[in-house]
């Protein structure tokens, strides 16, 4: 978990995300690659998604982690076909990724006749310098353009930038005000992490100083929540009533089945990881590998998850998932004394003066 949740570069991974109510929040990933034949691997997809799916009521689908709209319309109708298997309840939030290059009208109208009702869009930056840098082709004015026609189709939008990738803080106040013009419900802000056997990385392109970065991320914060933004989670703010509940899934350590190539599942404190190998999945076998979570692992899990949250965990769901108060499994107290943490409506959470440090002091929690 980083303290300012940075973003990956180099990742080309389609995935959709399900979640379904049994007893326990479920969810379900597929993730659809452009390694092979698409029409082959969509077929086992769906292949493996009937045999696993037990047909529990699904609460939300979120098909993202690359660019589902880079599909033909061929191949995003028979995509969004797949997920007609799924038994949706009547408010379910339905999200597709995109980023501005692929968004066309007829898309969008696809997209709407599915049921899509959630738009999350990879814009990074307003910044033409940036943009080259992070290896996209779209240009301020057709940002524009193209959530002017979004907006004809969907009211529910996010927007992803990427901050840090210079150390000139006036790049990110002019992206963060742009934004602010597009009167967009939902923004992600991610600090650029370089990852390993990636261009930025092959070029050996630097990262920003520490202090640099905190500067960005607080101006992030203090204009966003002037503007009437929640800062609900470590990078992630909406207008009231437009968090995420895909992503709050995630934070807040529920169990999820995951369908397609890499994807990871977690359900009965069984990790089950699927295979990378396009040949393997495409004959059927799934899965590569399954990991048991002991108990201690589950509630680091837990906490680390939930403090990424800026209202943080609440301790009776922990008391009741793990039959133990976290103050009796962990030594918490030198955190409360010197305000790095605080209870508050029995919801223990990072100090928000701190929570950019968030890493440091889920250190001292699990030392």
């Amino acid at each position: 978990v980083s303290g300012n949740s940075n973003f990956k570069i180099g990742e080309n991974l389609v995935t959709i995300t399900v979640t379904a109510e049994s007893g326990d929040v479920r969810k379900y990933i597929i993730v659809v690659t452009k390694e092979g034949s698409d029409n082959n691997y969509l077929s086992s997809l769906k292949k493996e998604i009937e045999a696993r799916y037990k047909h529990e009521k699904v609460k939300t689908i979120y098909i993202g982690g690359g660019t589902p709209t880079s599909l033909t319309e061929e191949e995003l109708t028979k995509l969004l076909e797949i997920t007609k298997i799924f038994d949706t309840e009547d408010d379910i939030e339905f999200t597709i990724e995109s980023n501005i290059e692929s968004i066309t009208e007829e898309k969008l109208k696809i997209m709407k006749k599915y049921g899509v009702n959630r738009l999350s869009i990879g814009v990074q930056s307003f910044n033409e310098d940036i943009i080259k840098v992070l290896g996209r082709m779209h240009t301020k004015e057709e940002v524009f353009a193209k959530i002017k026609i979004v907006k004809k189709y969907f009211d529910n939008i996010n927007i992803d930038l990427i901050y840090a990738v210079t150390s000139d803080i006036n790049i990110v106040k002019e992206d963060i005000n742009t934004f602010l013009k597009l009167n967009i419900p939902h923004v992600s802000a991610y600090s650029l992490i370089i990852e390993d056997k990636t261009i930025l990385k092959i070029n050996n392109y630097q990262s920003i100083d520490e202090d640099t970065d905190y500067q960005m991320y607080k101006y992030i914060e203090e204009t966003l929540e002037n503007s009437g933004y929640i800062h609900y989670e470590v990078s992630n703010y909406a207008k009231e009533g437009y968090e995420s509940k895909h992503n709050l899934t995630y934070w807040n350590n529920e169990e999820y089945y995951g369908f397609g190539l890499s994807s990871t599942s977690y359900l009965g404190n069984i990790r089950r990881t699927n295979t990378r190998n396009i040949t393997k999945y495409l004959n059927g076998a799934y899965l590569d590998e399954e990991i048991y979570e002991d108990k201690e692992t589950r509630m680091e899990n837990e906490i680390m998850l939930g403090l990424r949250k800026i209202d943080g965990l609440n301790l009776d769901t922990f008391k009741r998932k793990y039959h133990i108060e976290l103050e009796e499994a962990y030594d918490i107290s030198s955190l409360l004394e010197d305000g790095y943490l605080i209870k508050e409506n029995n919801n223990l959470k990072i100090n928000k003066e701190y929570i950019y440090i968030s890493n440091e002091i889920l250190l001292k929690i699990f030392d």
